[in-house]
């Protein structure tokens, strides 16, 4: 088999500004250990998130230029709601500014409290929008899935039958919505089966509970259905992403992630009535319907991007790159998600600073020393983003501690990832001499995005 190439040409470069290993020590100390609050150019690669930071195409710059920048009825506006609806088969699409945007409307009607929200597993921003509207999210990951270093096909899944004891413990008519994320990003970029989420639908249905998909990325779990699941393998990924979306009721979507954009999202369902409140509520939000917050010239970029992600060539390019980096760090010993995910690596901090209690965020810790290391800027997803305190105070730990290099889309290149592998692999190597941190300062809400810790000496 043939190396497979990057499905496309560079046209366009930016520069990467390097510093020394001591200048990174001290750019850490004044983040606060936080690397959400460290210059962009202070980083030598940035895997923080692939939300926005992708490369657009040259169709995507030419659709920029495009741009109908009419206040209501701009013909962008129905180019972008012909891609959607040609993807989704929902005849209603909300435009937003991006995914919370949509969640936040989304949860305002229909959250609220005694309500619970179900979901194979929520992300942060799903997450706090639920709290805020003072309704609960659950997670029903399924078995699996909570075991990062175990291979399974479909690790995303929803466990079925803790969703059916769920619903009859707390009663569908307290549960507004059922929520799919695909890929799972809390569990590691796995992706959901067409089975499970057919399943899921089942119970949904016998229950009068509508179904939503959080379709940040939906074809890359789209293309895993392809390559792992039966009956799939001969079928156009574009015919694979209809048949999911036939499934549900709804979905929400930040286009900055799998429609290759820079900003923007949107709201698409059946239920037109539930549409009109939401529309209500754009309009004092995010602005009027056929705008959503966004310019004419994103709504372009996002309906050609919508398009381009659907091309094979560059699912294929896009998984192999991921699993080239998780099989590199596998060989290395070094613990971390398997199979490898659709747009991240995840590394198992609890396994790979296993001398580090839970309590001192061993996963904010290894974020921490890849920076120092290497430069390489990533995120913790575990008990700093997703841990709470219980009546005394005491940590109450997320499922796993994991940290999350998300690869942006069309950026770097194969030497880059490599840098990153020796980078990790040489924190592996002196991983001992990595500390714990303690907080000493966070928001009640999405801390990981503001919180300030220090090392435990």
């Amino acid at each position: 088999m043939k190396t497979i190439i990057e499905p496309f040409k560079i046209k366009s470069v930016e520069p990467i500004y390097f510093n020394t290993k001591k200048e990174r020590v001290l750019i850490l100390e004044k983040a606060h250990y936080n690397p959400f609050l460290i210059n962009a150019d202070d980083v030598l690669i940035d895997l923080l998130t692939d939300s926005g930071t992708s490369a657009m195409s040259s169709n995507q710059w030419a659709g920029i230029m495009r741009g109908d920048e009419a206040y209501a009825g701009s013909s962008s506006f129905y180019r972008f709601e012909k891609a959607v609806q040609e993807i989704t088969g929902m005849p209603v699409v909300i435009p937003t500014h991006q995914g919370r945007a949509a969640e936040k409307i989304l949860f305002t009607i229909l959250g609220g409290r005694g309500k619970y929200f179900v979901s194979n597993t929520l992300f942060d921003t799903t997450r706090a929008n639920i709290e805020f509207s003072g309704a609960e999210g659950i997670d029903l990951l399924c078995e699996e899935g909570k075991h990062p270093t175990t291979p399974a096909p479909f690790k995303g899944n929803m466990d079925i039958e803790a969703l059916e004891r769920f619903i009859a413990e707390k009663g569908g008519e307290n549960i507004p919505l059922c929520i799919i994320t695909i890929t799972n990003n809390s569990g590691g970029g796995q992706p959901v089966s067409m089975a499970n989420i057919k399943s899921v639908k089942k119970v949904c249905a016998e229950n009068n509970i509508p179904l939503f998909i959080d379709a940040c990325r939906f074809a890359e779990n789209s293309y895993f259905i392809k390559l792992r699941e039966q009956g799939y393998a001969g079928k156009p990924v574009s015919e694979i992403a209809n048949e999911l979306f036939s499934y549900a009721d709804g979905c929400t979507m930040s286009a900055k992630k799998d429609a290759f954009a820079n900003i923007g999202g949107f709201l698409a369902m059946h239920d037109k009535e539930l549409a009109t409140k939401c529309r209500n509520l754009l309009v004092i939000t995010e602005g009027f319907p056929t705008y959503g917050g966004l310019a004419g010239r994103d709504l372009e970029a996002i309906a050609i991007g919508l398009k381009e992600v659907l091309d094979e060539h560059y699912l294929q390019y896009r998984i192999r790159s991921i699993e080239y980096l998780t099989n590199k760090l596998i060989a290395a010993g070094v613990p971390v998600m398997q199979p490898a995910g659709g747009h991240a690596v995840y590394i198992d901090a609890k396994k790979f600073l296993s001398h580090i209690p839970i309590e001192q965020y061993p996963g904010q810790a290894l974020v921490g020393a890849l920076y120092t290391e290497g430069g390489i800027r990533s995120v913790e997803i575990g008990s700093l983003m997703f841990g709470k305190y219980d009546i005394h105070g005491k940590l109450v730990p997320a499922q796993m501690e994991l940290v999350r290099l998300a690869i942006p889309r069309r950026v770097y290149t194969q030497s880059h990832i490599d840098y990153v592998a020796e980078v990790i692999i040489e924190v592996f190597n002196n991983r001992h001499a990595v500390k714990g941190l303690c907080i000493i300062e966070e928001a009640a809400m999405l801390r990981h995005f503001t919180v300030k810790l220090k090392p435990i000496i």
